[in-house]
């Protein structure tokens, strides 16, 4: 049954939809801790350190971490499998591109395959930047993310990746999450205005909230 289900468009677009909103609850969780950091080192080091212990003792240290890690990278391998295997699927299903070309087809919607391609390679990065500290500049320092992620932004190239990559994810949550409601069937005539408006205030406040990070570090307001 599962891979009945794997096999047909809907189930290759439930589960984009559905590892969609996983990553997508996610970043509303990163994007309230990143805020942090304009309350000072202390109390961005203090939530980065309560990460690793959350769930002690049941949870040893980092276990709820890791497992969250687990979730959201089976997330991400879902949601790019399918997204590559419908594209495939598009592509096979039409070999000559249309003569008439779509007027009504948004920005976010053409990009929308360009925009996945950024944001998985910013995850790389970003890992390696600020997690692993292989590729972060200054010199990485375990247990203190408030000078490491000063130490990024710091940097033109840490704040053009990281503000382009935004800019990118807003675009890609604007579209997916009102896509996302109609493949799982909360869509309809009547809700499309408004799930249109959720789509774009969520992804306005998502992408306002991660640049603004950078934007207090250039400023002097994070330092």
């Amino acid at each position: 049954m599962a891979r009945t289900v794997w096999d047909s468009t809907l189930g290759k677009k439930t589960v984009m939809a559905v590892s969609g909103l996983i990553m997508l609850l996610y970043l509303v969780v990163h994007m309230i801790g990143n805020l942090k950091i304009f309350f000072g080192a202390g109390e961005f080091n203090d939530y980065a350190h309560w990460l690793r212990v959350v769930g002690e003792p049941f949870m040893h240290y980092e276990w709820t971490l890791w497992l969250v890690r687990i979730v959201l990278v089976a997330a991400v391998v879902a949601h790019a499998t399918s997204a590559y295997q419908l594209s495939r699927r598009d592509i096979k299903a039409r070999p000559s591109k249309y003569v008439h070309k779509k007027p009504r087809a948004g920005y976010a919607t053409r990009t929308m395959r360009w925009g996945g391609i950024i944001l998985g390679l910013f995850i790389v990065w970003h890992i390696l930047d600020l997690t692993t500290g292989t590729v972060h500049p200054g010199g990485f320092q375990e247990g203190r993310p408030y000078q490491n992620v000063v130490d990024t932004f710091s940097t033109w190239y840490g704040n053009v990746v990281y503000i382009v990559a935004m800019l990118a994810l807003g675009l890609h949550i604007r579209h997916g999450s009102w896509s996302a409601a109609q493949t799982l069937g909360v869509g309809s005539r009547s809700r499309d205005r408004a799930l249109k408006t959720v789509a774009n205030v969520l992804a306005l406040l998502l992408t306002a909230g991660f640049i603004a990070v950078p934007v207090g570090v250039m400023t002097g307001v994070v330092s």
